[in-house]
């Protein structure tokens, strides 16, 4: 058993950073999908993204918080928004497109940022919650996070390492590494399974959105 109160102040200063952005995120509105119906001319051979994909993903929460990393080495920006749990690994590749960061160091600086988090999820969160159930003003709101990750672990339980790489792998609304290892960690499911189903997932999920962000755009650049 872990005990949190020997895993030292930088750790626990961390995750419940990183926690109080699960719940800032878990509980915003999703952002607005709409985009305006503009046909352009082929666009330069450069440009890795149509000007209506750059407005909509500037308007999402990843974009807003690009803006607000403005002033950083894009490839930070990309790593750090890879890391805040709901958009991960998916806005990080989408801003990095945006940005014009080569497609390998994307994946690279991408996939890095994702990664980090997960062994102290698994690892340290259920003792966290444990801890913090304890105290009047973060009961509630572990609960609920508890309750709203495990209202979406029907397949992770009943397929357990396949379940949970398809859950982080497939880039949907509520599916990521940050919810997946959660789910898997409420659900006990050891770390020596539970995380290289989720490193496959993330790779699975790298790949749909490399062809999203990247693939797509190229083709309508220099095709269409």
């Amino acid at each position: 058993m872990i005990d949190v109160k020997n895993t030292g102040r930088i750790i626990l200063i961390l995750l419940i950073l990183t926690f109080s952005v699960m719940i800032m995120t878990a509980c915003s509105k999703d952002s607005n999908n709409g985009t305006d119906a503009a046909s352009d001319n082929k666009t330069e051979t450069t440009q890795t993204v149509t000007d209506a994909e750059t407005e909509e993903a500037e308007n999402s929460f990843a974009g807003k918080l690009a803006g607000k990393l403005a002033g950083l080495p894009d490839e930070l920006v990309c790593f750090i928004i890879s890391m805040v749990p709901i958009i991960e690994l998916r806005g990080g590749l989408i801003i990095a497109a945006i940005k014009g960061i080569p497609l390998f160091r994307a994946i690279g600086v991408c996939i890095a940022g994702n990664i980090i988090p997960v062994p102290f999820i698994l690892l340290l969160i259920t003792p966290i919650f444990t801890w913090l159930k304890k105290t009047k003003l973060f009961k509630p709101i572990v609960e609920k996070l508890e309750t709203k990750s495990m209202g979406k672990s029907d397949k992770i339980k009943k397929y357990e390492f396949v379940g949970l790489m398809l859950f982080v792998g497939i880039p949907l609304p509520g599916t990521g590494a940050w919810t997946g290892s959660l789910i898997a960690s409420l659900l006990n499911i050891k770390f020596k399974k539970a995380f290289p189903a989720v490193i496959l997932g993330l790779f699975m999920a790298t790949a749909i959105m490399c062809l999203i962000s990247y693939g797509i755009p190229w083709v309508i650049a220099n095709v269409f």
